[in-house]
């Protein structure tokens, strides 16, 4: 296996992928140099995982070597619990920077873990081992102190909004992006509320209240793009057949038909769309039905990414999409694998399909098209469809909002 776990089938191919790397690192530790290396690679092997191409002394190198640690996408190592901050914490360096557009992510709980990187003072966990107990002690009080603030401000009190501020002004740095909005046309950001078909209310109405809380929401965000999507559940192994029928009705679905309409009137206006949801089936499903109705090809006029099946043609599809010459009309996009990190400024219509618990990842998504190199107003559509639990979980995306915009703003 090379470093990153990936089998490898020779001898020599092993020699030439990790003897790469290896130079790499070795040149790194001989001379002032940046090292760029992936959450996941640092993780296995900072951690020194068995059976991952790690050993004690790589471990011990990127523990004990970087004098500057720089974290793009800041926010991604917020769990405790997790072996990525755990290994994070471990690094020997006081000298951290986490970059971050969307710090707050679901809770203050998981903002203060992140802070925690590069102000170890908030955690007594972090500094424990190698700090006297009157640090520890020290640590505990700030601990506690963020709680009470962050309760505090649960129950809307301005005065703990202030303190909270004040405590991580001295190493938080807030810049609100200003050139964004000096150096692009506009971002129209749009909440679309849709009536479900009655296809779709006689599916919404099996769902039972005794189900996990997992299973209802999976299977709203399904239903709600279309009836028929509730096939793919265990729960619904007896409709099978009648859900089947009805995929040869592609408006029977309320948020099918909006895509489709959508994605016509944007190709006669000669603008690209993107498509994201957070589940698979959706986005095949729409595909498919534009693929069958206008007679578009995939990977010609329609192309779709999700991070596994298209990873060797993943940059092609961004060049392709980007490409005003190219022919692309719309680009169906996981938000797992496509919502942090890449440019598809080549879009100027959004549609988020689903309702997302973390406010945070809608932004990093529109944040794909939103960007430097965008030459007209980007147009987004958040769908939600009434009377089902899309609703509730809008009203807690609202929520996380508005509490990142009291800290932050």
């Amino acid at each position: 296996k090379d470093l990153s776990g990936n089998e490898l089938k020779t001898d020599a191919e092993f020699l030439r992928r990790v003897g790469s790397r290896m130079t790499k690192l070795y040149s790194w530790t001989k001379e002032k140099s940046v090292l760029g290396i992936s959450y996941k690679l640092f993780e296995q092997i900072a951690s020194g995982r068995k059976g991952k191409g790690s050993d004690e002394k790589l471990k011990e190198i990127f523990l004990q070597l970087p004098g500057l640690v720089v974290l793009d996408e800041g926010h991604t190592p917020r769990n405790q619990q997790s072996l990525v901050w755990k290994v994070l914490t471990g690094v020997k360096t006081k000298r951290k920077i986490i970059l971050s557009g969307t710090p707050f992510q679901n809770n203050f709980e998981e903002l203060y873990n992140t802070l925690c990187l590069v102000n170890p003072k908030l955690s007594g966990s972090v500094t424990s081992e190698r700090c006297s107990r009157r640090w520890q002690r020290k640590s505990n009080v700030e601990k506690e102190r963020w709680v009470s603030l962050t309760n505090a401000i649960d129950n809307n009190s301005d005065n703990a909004v202030e303190e909270l501020k004040a405590m991580i002004d001295p190493f938080v740095h807030v810049h609100k992006g200003s050139i964004l909005e000096e150096s692009l046309p506009g971002l129209k950001d749009t909440l679309v509320i849709l009536r479900p078909t009655d296809e779709q209310k006689g599916i919404l109405q099996l769902i039972s209240d005794d189900w996990s809380r997992f299973d209802q929401v999976h299977l709203v965000s399904l239903i709600s793009v279309h009836p028929s999507l509730a096939a793919f559940s265990k729960r619904f192994s007896g409709d099978k057949d009648r859900l089947r029928v009805l995929e040869c009705s592609p408006y029977a679905g309320v948020k099918t038909k909006f895509a489709i309409e959508l994605i016509r009137l944007c190709d006669a206006s000669h603008e690209k769309v993107i498509v994201f949801s957070e589940f698979i089936h959706p986005l095949r499903f729409i595909m498919q039905q534009l693929i069958d109705q206008l007679k578009w090809r995939e990977g010609i006029e329609v192309l779709y990414m999700d991070g596994k099946r298209d990873e060797k043609n993943r940059q092609s599809s961004i060049s392709s999409l980007n490409d005003p010459s190219s022919k692309v009309k719309v680009l169906f996009a996981s938000t797992k694998a496509c919502s942090e990190g890449i440019n598809l400024s080549g879009a100027s219509r959004v549609v988020l399909l689903d309702v997302f618990w973390n406010p945070a990842v809608e932004r990093q998504a529109i944040s794909r098209a939103y960007r430097l190199g965008q030459k007209k107003s980007v147009y987004v559509y958040h769908l939600i469809t009434s009377g089902t639990l899309e609703v509730e979980k809008y009203a807690q995306q609202a929520n996380k909002d508005r509490l990142s915009d009291l800290v932050f703003s």
